[in-house]
């Protein structure tokens, strides 16, 4: 069973939660664990489930005309997941969601959400204003990597993201910062 305190402390961090106002909230969350390289979530359908992290790393992938996988983005603990836009608006997703390691989420579907937001009015403003900062806190580290070479990508990677670059595989590294693994490889082992 994965504990509900983070989830409860995250959305404590933006605004006071009463007890009676956490009973709710997790009244409608739903525990799930997944091994690495389970998808959480498939492109080609709609989007209805919403995932916050307490343990593990997700990341957001498509998988290009050629059958390769793009990683788009890495989202570690204590944050929010979805597939926004297929989520929001009911429409095809392009994207899919996968597990890079062994991850714990708490699940609430968009019924459920839409129930809480019935419940407790606040919780929509609340989430709506994370997946805002969510979304520019993704544009600046992605501006980061801007013009630069392979190896500024990854130095800048491991400064953005230290945290998560020990603990995804090369491969989706690599996929991430749009360079092959074997020259991923190289850049590791001539930064010593």
């Amino acid at each position: 069973m994965v504990p509900m305190e983070p989830l409860l402390a995250f959305l404590r961090s933006f605004r006071p939660i009463s007890a009676e106002e956490a009973a709710i909230i997790i009244a409608h969350f739903e525990a799930k664990h997944f091994e690495e390289g389970e998808y959480l979530f498939r492109a080609g359908r709609v989007c209805k489930d919403f995932f916050f992290i307490t343990s593990g790393i997700l990341r957001i992938v498509t998988t290009n005309d050629k059958g390769v996988d793009v990683t788009h983005y890495f989202i570690g603990e204590n944050q929010l997941c979805t597939i926004l836009k297929s989520f929001n608006e009911e429409t095809i997703a392009r994207d899919s969601i996968q597990a890079c390691c062994a991850v714990r989420v708490l699940s609430i579907n968009k019924r459920s959400l839409s129930g809480l937001y019935q419940k407790l009015p606040f919780m929509a403003d609340l989430v709506n204003q994370v997946n805002q900062e969510r979304m520019l806190e993704k544009i600046r580290i992605k501006n980061a990597y801007s013009g630069e070479d392979a190896a500024q990508r990854y130095k800048v990677f491991i400064a953005e993201q230290a945290d998560i670059a020990y603990r995804v595989p090369l491969n989706y590294i690599a996929s991430y910062l749009n360079i092959t693994p074997q020259s991923l490889s190289r850049i590791r082992r001539n930064r010593g």
